[in-house]
């Protein structure tokens, strides 16, 4: 049961054009809550028609909104930011109930996500162009910076908030206007961020939000990608949807920003200061319960501290307690849904198969409030040879590899198609720099388990994707450069 100090955050409609609408066909389904695999709400299920009114009432929005001042624009991002934030418990309590993360780590994903509209909000009034010193007398070059138009936001379950956030922020803070489709398992989120910023006075058409089923996405996706209207895409999710979106997309050539899989590698030298690397292991991996894009999915262990370091690690993980957000002690939650669980048991029990041994964890973990449950784990003796060294686990697993030189392990971690985050530990300078720059990926941790800031370009390299959320290079992903030649001024 969901309660709330602020009932009406709760929608189950779409938002467009400034109206909260059913979905024309008047469908519905239903959400879950992970950690009883029970319906408690349902919401519109949206199809193309519906994606293309949102367009519409984008499209029709945009000329005003890309004219208004940048600090009009600005001032109604930071009462938005002011709303989230005043709002954060009952958010909190959505984000975990349709999602599974533990409330603490809910009010921290509201604190985050809240970061990104407070940041954006100030890069507004900072957009800026250039004058090119002129080549020929009687002439004078200007680059301008315009908003590229409606941007379609297609957001992950894992962090229903800030994804969202991450995304809209800064479309609203370059002039864009939006039309956006949470995942269909956690919708309520995006609903109820909508609402705030209709609260915050955002005008209508600016934000418009669709929800859909599993079933009904494709075709609210596909209205968008043959909409030559919207003019970007920005999307979090698998590398294979992100390759479809890129290539459907290119009859129109929008602009695409796709943060996409990864197989971050997790590498603890010799030299490393084994406390602090179990420390950022355990904020990198465990977090979310492992569902996250940066977990670190390779952990190589260099042979001399191998043991020691996983000793360390062990006593940590199996301190951690499994349990539904309700419970104050929880640490790791329930996986989004039981898909989600049957991978995790299925990489597991093939690294067991091919030989690797379980130190902590490695089963379902049996709840009477539900299924969706798995214990977090470390694995030892983990090779290339397992599926979840090249696939994603997306669980609250720690595969352990062994290494013993520098070279090969740069080597296993670049051995990958993906390219989002990489993270070492090492106290030798001359290591720390020879190492981030063979790493080959978007962001690098070192000595540091949380990399992610508002202020930080967010996203990777590779079959990772490509475009940068977060930080000024991620507010110029929503623009595009115009430049102005005049003449006859001599």
């Amino acid at each position: 049961m969901l309660t709330l100090s602020e009932p009406t955050l709760l929608h189950s409609q779409n938002l467009i054009d400034g109206q909260w609408r059913d979905a024309g066909l008047r469908a519905r389904f239903a959400v879950t809550d992970p950690a009883t695999a029970e319906a408690f709400a349902n919401v519109a299920d949206s199809d193309a028609g519906d994606a293309s009114l949102a367009v519409d009432a984008a499209a029709a929005a945009f000329p005003a909104w890309s004219r208004r001042p940048a600090r009009e624009r600005a001032q109604l991002l930071k009462r938005w930011h002011a709303l989230i934030l005043a709002h954060e418990d009952d958010l909190a309590r959505i984000i975990s109930t349709e999602q599974g993360k533990p409330l603490k780590e809910a009010r921290g994903e509201v604190q985050y996500g809240a970061s990104y509209v407070e940041w954006f909000a100030e890069e507004a009034t900072r957009i800026c162009g250039d004058i090119v010193a002129e080549a020929v007398p009687g002439r004078k070059l200007l680059v301008l910076k315009e908003p590229v138009g409606v941007v379609a936001a297609i957001t992950p379950w894992n962090f229903p908030l800030a994804m969202i956030a991450r995304k809209i922020a800064p479309a609203l803070a370059a002039g864009c206007t939006v039309v956006a489709k949470p995942a269909e398992d956690t919708p309520l989120t995006a609903l109820a961020l909508a609402g705030l910023a209709q609260q915050a006075g955002m005008p209508k058409g600016v934000v418009n939000i669709v929800t859909a089923s599993r079933e009904h996405t494709p075709g609210v996706v596909d209205a968008w990608l043959a909409d030559s209207r919207v003019r970007k895409v920005t999307f979090t999710g698998s590398t294979p949807v992100g390759k479809h979106l890129a290539r459907e997309s290119a009859a129109t050539l929008k602009k695409l920003s796709l943060e996409l899989g990864g197989n971050a590698p997790f590498i603890v030298f010799d030299d490393a200061d084994l406390d602090a690397a179990v420390d950022g292991l355990m904020a990198s991996k465990f977090r979310n319960g492992g569902q996250t894009c940066v977990c670190p999915n390779r952990v190589y262990v260099h042979d001399t501290v191998h043991d020691a370091f996983v000793e360390r690690l062990a006593q940590r993980v199996r301190a951690l307690h499994v349990g539904p957000a309700t419970e104050d002690a929880a640490q790791i939650g329930p996986m989004i849904n039981a898909r989600a669980v049957d991978k995790i048991a299925r990489h597991v029990e093939d690294a067991v198969a091919r030989g690797a041994r379980v130190v902590t964890g490695g089963k379902r973990v049996r709840r009477a409030d539900g299924p969706n449950y798995y214990a977090p784990t470390v694995l030892v003796d983990a090779t290339p040879a397992m599926a979840l060294s090249c696939e994603e686990t997306f669980g609250p697993v720690a595969p352990i590899f062994r290494f013993r030189d520098e070279a090969e392990v740069i080597r296993d971690a670049n051995d990958t198609p993906f390219g989002l985050a990489a993270y070492f530990y090492s106290s030798d300078v001359r290591r720390i720099w020879r190492v981030a720059q063979a790493l080959e990926t978007g962001m690098v941790g070192i000595n540091e388990g949380a990399i992610a800031a508002e202020a930080a370009p967010f996203g990777g390299v590779k079959e990772s994707g490509y475009g940068r959320e977060g930080s000024r290079h991620g507010l110029d992903d929503y623009m595009h450069t115009k430049y102005l030649c005049q003449g006859q001024l001599g």
